[in-house]
Parts: structure tokens; sequence; C-alpha cells
């Protein structure tokens, strides 16, 4: 049986668990009790060290206050109006990093995974440890994993265009 994740996994450094995603399990389970998984196919590291993509770069603000929190919480946030982008939270409190989740086997984008899993505000805080609704499970799957840089920050400048953050499995 595959066991949940619990905060200690994500209470490291952003950079060790943004990789060690790629190929465990994100369970949702939906309002109608509906269970489904999905295998983590593709993430992006988003540190507090400095890195100028990071929503928390620019200080706590209500919208990235979950970030400054102790790893393992869910932080969603909203773009074009359209999508729930789904983050989580690493690290140890005001350190300010979380995982993008970017794709998921069968789902590819960040904007999808979102659609397919539902998410909305009521996300935001989220434990992944305790949650009856999101959660991450370990069964043991191994691949060989490609590290790239990260997509869509030419906002950010160099060198945070280039650093090798973006993690999928090797094809």
């Amino acid at each position: 049986m595959p066991e949940r994740l619990n905060g200690a996994f994500f209470q490291r450094n952003v950079l060790a668990v943004a990789p060690e995603l790629i190929g465990k399990t994100l369970v949702r389970k939906f309002d109608d009790k509906n269970i489904l998984r999905y295998k983590i196919t593709e993430t992006e590291a988003y540190s507090d060290d400095g890195d100028l993509a990071c929503h928390a770069s620019k200080g706590k603000t209500p919208r990235t206050e979950v970030m400054f929190r102790e790893g393992g919480l869910v932080y969603v946030y909203f773009i074009y109006g359209i999508y729930w982008m789904l983050n989580f939270v690493t690290g140890k409190n005001e350190e300010a990093s979380a995982v993008l989740i970017r794709g998921l086997e069968g789902v590819s984008g960040p904007g999808r995974v979102g659609k397919v899993l539902q998410l909305d505000k009521s996300f935001y805080g989220e434990n992944l440890e305790t949650s009856e609704r999101i959660w991450v499970e370990d069964d043991n799957f191994y691949s060989e994993i490609v590290a790239t840089p990260r997509i869509g920050i030419n906002y950010a400048g160099e060198p945070w265009i280039s650093k090798p953050w973006r993690f999928l499995i090797k094809t």
C-alpha cells in the first residue's frame, strides 16, 4: 500500500523536493467521493534564495503568505482569469519556497492540472499530510529524471531564466 508523504518530506530544500516529487502519486478525492490518482511527471522549483521568478521574492503579501509557512501546504493562485495553479510549499517557516506541479500523467501544463483536479481558492493552505481532498503518495516508482530551465519566467532575467529547476521524467 502506498504511503502518504508527511510534512517532513516537504520541509526540506525545494531543490531536493521538486525532483523527488517526480513519479510520486497525486491523489484527489472529489466532492462526489470519487478518488483519482495521477503520477506526477513534471515540476518546477521556486526558491527563497533570491529567485526573482519566485512569487515570494517581493516579500509576504496576502497572495504569498502561505509560502512563508512550514512545508507541506498547498499554495494555489489564479492566473489569466481561468486557471488555478497548484504548488506545494517546501522548507521551514519563513523560507518561502514552493514546487509548481506542471504535469501529471495524461495532463500536460499547470493550467490543465488545476482544471483536471478542479482546484479553487479553498485549497489555499490545505495541509497535504492531513487533507481529505488532496495528498501525495509514494508507491516507490522510479524513473530517470531530466532537469531543464523553467518555462515562462523571462521577466525574472538571468541567472534565473537559465537555472535547471524544471524536472520531468526522461522519455
